[in-house]
């Protein structure tokens, strides 16, 4: 996706970084072969594991970790099912637990990038984002060149585009919530300045679906179809915003767990596909020593993951103002909710940050879901940097993929077991 976009963010020196060298190997001997047909203006490219060389005189650190890797992701989903309660990534217990782990070692990196790169944008795809965001916040107050972004709100968009015959580049979304809890208000087409979100509605109310097919190989996967198919089943329920997919899992719970194998999940579904998918292609193309005039040569603008966050790393170097949803302090956004708060909402953005846009006080409804699922978020970051068990167990109860204390207490003591080698002195 850098190479794609070289003319609109033409950089002088890429360096990925990893700690685990046996998978940083492959990407970067991968990498080296990509670049040097695609790229070939790049002065330099490197892999490392090597910190103070990854992180010296940076402009932009493009961040993603996962605390744990798959194996631990496929515990944060089987744990809660065992106790009937949704099993998911980055919601509910998954969420929890996952956040428990990625903060502390996100909060690390950080200050590690900012004793060499201080200046540097730091854009942040690590999940679960909402956790984080509100974690940074605390730790980075006034760093404003910390952003906590997501995807899936974009992903989402591509595929209005597709039922109504545009792209999201044809039309300016106008968003709140909070991450992976949100509500797409407008959607103004850039030509007309007409909403295009009742025509969606109209789309999907009248059974139109999602399909198989597209640019991001991991949409294909049967639970991505159906989470975006069960979208109409969202607006017929609550018809007045178009909903983010993962509000299924807080408005549905019991069809979630109901639906959903304890002995199969997402977690093995990557691990058996878009993983083995993934380091099979590097593979092949570091022994043939090249990517054209394969079947894994590259086609330009594909990956909506990568696309997103190179084209934030754009739109600030150039200072387009460009409209980003970002996870941001509310600070009066929303005006009636905690200023606090980390909400995800659009926002012009800039060389000089983010900057959102104001909206009209949201009705009682969403008012009280984003209160109680922010209460969850911060009772959770609570615990963890005062290593209160107690308010951990506040957060559980308090997440609507839970809600029973009983529950809430078992499930966390599992968790507690699992993660042993994560949490460290957390329940020492």
């Amino acid at each position: 996706m850098l190479a794609d976009n070289k003319d609109l963010f033409p950089l002088k020196r890429i360096c990925l970084y990893d700690i685990r060298s046996e998978h940083q190997d492959i990407v970067g001997e991968y990498g080296k072969i990509l670049v040097r047909e695609y790229y070939p203006e790049l002065e330099e490219f490197i892999y490392t594991t090597d910190e103070t060389v990854a992180f010296e005189n940076v402009d932009f650190a493009l961040m993603q970790i996962r605390a744990g890797m798959i194996e631990m992701r496929e515990k944060d989903e089987k744990i809660p099912l065992k106790h009937g309660c949704v099993g998911q990534e980055t919601c509910g217990t998954g969420g929890f637990a996952y956040g428990l782990r990625s903060v502390p070692e996100i909060i690390d990196l950080i200050k590690k990038i900012r004793k060499q790169s201080p200046e540097a944008w730091i854009l942040n795809y690590s999940n679960p984002a909402a956790i984080v965001a509100e974690a940074t916040k605390r730790v980075f107050p006034d760093d404003y060149r910390i952003m906590n972004i997501c995807d899936m709100p974009i992903s989402i968009m591509d595929q209005f585009g597709k039922l109504i015959g545009c792209t999201r580049y044809d039309f300016e979304p106008r968003y709140f919530g909070l991450n992976h809890f949100g509500w797409f208000t407008h959607l103004y087409d850039k030509k007309t300045g007409e909403d295009l979100v009742p025509k969606v509605k109209e789309k999907l109310l009248n059974g139109h679906v999602f399909e198989k097919g597209g640019e991001d190989e991991h949409l294909w996967d049967k639970s991505w179809i159906e989470t975006y198919n069960f979208m109409s089943n969202i607006l017929r329920d609550f018809p007045e915003y178009l909903p983010n997919t993962y509000l299924k899992y807080y408005l549905y719970p019991n069809h979630v767990v109901n639906t959903s194998n304890p002995e199969y999940t997402r977690a093995n579904e990557v691990m058996d596909g878009k993983s083995k998918r993934t380091y099979n292609m590097m593979r092949e193309v570091i022994q043939a020593g090249k990517l054209k005039g394969t079947k894994h040569e590259i086609k330009p603008g594909r990956g909506v993951h990568a696309r997103y966050i190179v084209e934030l790393a754009a739109c600030i170097a150039n200072h387009k103002n460009d409209i980003f949803l970002i996870i941001t302090k509310n600070n009066g956004t929303i005006p009636n909710i905690d200023p606090d708060m980390m909400v995800e909402v659009a926002c012009r953005v800039g060389i000089n940050g983010a900057e959102p846009l104001s909206m009209e006080p949201i009705g009682t409804f969403y008012k009280g879901m984003m209160e109680n699922q922010y209460a969850y978020e911060k009772l959770t970051v609570d615990g963890l940097f005062e290593q209160d068990k107690q308010k951990l167990l506040e957060a559980l109860v308090l997440n609507r993929t839970v809600v029973d204390t009983d529950t809430a207490k078992a499930v966390l003591d599992d968790l507690i077991e699992a993660n042993k080698d994560y949490w460290g002195k957390l329940f020492q």
